[in-house]
């Protein structure tokens, strides 16, 4: 963060100081709300969560070298008291951001936000210092945490941006409003909450609501390839960038296909020319995604041959998502288990295949360890369902299904659909999983890991990469 008093950052905030023997101390570190990840010169923000309340840890805090602590009551230990420490830390980021001048780029979307993120990120880096959210802090509180870590260089700052309801994405922009917003698609994620995908796209129309007028620098880059987001044009006063692999998008790919392993390869089609691209990312959902970051680059003055050397050099910056890595005897684990909802589950089946393809003409099989997807409501059984007949329909060798109810509608799809016997099993969690796949992988085999977040999947992963015992697998 750039250096502020404490009394520059009472006035902000609003806050009442107490125990704070020199207002003119200056934080000069990052604000957090892990005590743990506190250095010298932090900004300690407490939070009183369900289960832990950050007002208990903030002598530790103190003692690990924050300036003070961001509180709702007295602590003990020098502190800003407000009302409220989330709509504070709002606060303070759009103050911070407002001084800097910095270009903020944000996105949404259902699907490929934090991949997308990663790419724009590693783009825009080869223009200036660029800030980004580590993993997909998106939502009230992470985005101003990020938005806080700019300093005086920095030149871009990209944040995602969640949704729950509708207006979460309006008070997001309201706290660091973009001069870009970047609407990837409209799915099904969190639909339970939503009700229908036009409430969804409701919710995701806010970013580009947000944006200034064209006149003004905006610009709103939307997806020509969905039909919600496109109609989204109608809705915004920024001038308007489509990227797609729609004939009339912008920034689109022409002559898509996929390597021997996976990896998406097309011909990247600008404004200002085209350039061959091939992507280290695994799946053919990854080319919307380098579209979606390559139009944001573009109108950012990066030109055509930068971007696509950036894309074909571009990795994964996130954990656990589609992190492919080989055994020593020959098997390959995809670790997807971050999160899951139907069209990143459609996505990730579909790239397992393509890299199963190799393989599979020696010997080996594809395997798809699914778990339930969240938040879907009263579509929940019919989109489990539908993933598992995708699985038998693409010809997946062998499906696990891991967990309760919602991983028992996923076998039942790959059953109907193809009457499979062995070819698909149910497991009830991560032990019985990894128990099952330790005694039947071999060499050339692929394994997909994947499901929402609350499953905690990765376990699966990470116990056969490393080898790990029954009890690490059960407590993790």
């Amino acid at each position: 963060m750039i250096a502020l008093t404490l009394a520059e950052i009472a006035a902000i905030v609003g806050g009442q100081p107490h125990d704070i023997p020199d207002q003119s101390v200056s934080v000069t570190g990052s604000v957090v709300y892990d005590s743990r990840a506190v250095e010298p010169g932090s900004l300690f923000a407490a939070f009183a969560g369900e289960r832990v309340d950050g007002h208990d840890y903030a002598e530790r805090a103190v003692a690990a070298g924050a300036v003070a602590v961001l509180a709702t009551r007295p602590v003990g230990v020098p502190a800003l008291v407000v009302d409220d420490v989330v709509q504070a830390l709002g606060a303070l980021a759009r103050a911070v951001v407002e001084r800097l001048g910095a270009t903020a780029v944000a996105l949404t979307g259902s699907a490929g936000k934090t991949s997308t993120k990663d790419l724009i990120a590693q783009l825009l880096s080869r223009l200036g210092p660029t800030v980004w959210p580590e993993g997909n802090l998106n939502n009230e509180i992470g985005l101003p945490v990020t938005a806080l870590r700019a300093v005086e260089d920095t030149r871009y700052l990209v944040l995602e941006m969640g949704a729950r309801y509708v207006g979460d994405i309006r008070y997001l922009t309201g706290l660091v409003p973009p001069r870009i917003g970047l609407v990837l698609n409209v799915g099904t994620a969190h639909i339970g909450e939503f009700g229908s995908r036009e409430r969804i796209a409701e919710a995701k129309g806010e970013m580009v609501e947000s944006l200034p007028s064209a006149a003004d620098g905006g610009v709103a880059v939307l997806n020509a390839d969905d039909p919600l987001v496109r109609a989204m044009t109608s809705r915004t006063k920024a001038r308007v960038l489509l990227f797609g692999e729609a004939g009339e998008a912008d920034v689109r790919a022409e002559n898509v296909r996929l390597t021997g392993t996976g990896q998406p390869s097309f011909l990247l089609r600008t404004p200002s020319g085209c350039r061959d691209v091939t992507l280290r990312l695994y799946g053919e959902h990854h080319v919307s995604n380098a579209l979606a970051a390559a139009a944001v680059a573009h109108e950012l003055g990066m030109s055509v041959d930068e971007i696509a050397v950036a894309l074909s050099e571009a990795g994964t910056l996130s954990r656990w998502r589609m992190e492919v890595t080989e055994r020593a005897d020959g098997v390959t684990i995809v670790n997807d288990a971050y999160n899951a909802n139907p069209e990143s589950m459609r996505a990730a089946l579909r790239a397992l295949v393509a890299m199963g393809g190799a393989s599979r003409a020696a010997g080996g099989r594809t395997w798809a360890v699914l778990g339930p997807m969240a938040e879907l409501g009263d579509d929940s059984l019919a989109e489990h369902d539908a993933v598992g007949r995708l699985a038998v329909r693409l010809n997946v060798s062998k499906l696990v299904a891991v967990g309760g109810r919602e991983a028992s509608w996923l076998q039942l799809g790959a059953y109907n659909e193809g009457s499979w016997g062995e070819e698909s099993v149910h497991v009830s969690d991560a032990r019985a999983a990894v128990d099952l796949l330790r005694s039947e992988l071999r060499p050339g085999d692929v394994v997909l890991v994947k499901a929402s977040r609350s499953a905690g999947l990765e376990r699966v992963a990470l116990a056969l990469l490393e080898s790990a015992s029954e009890g690490e697998v059960a407590g993790r």
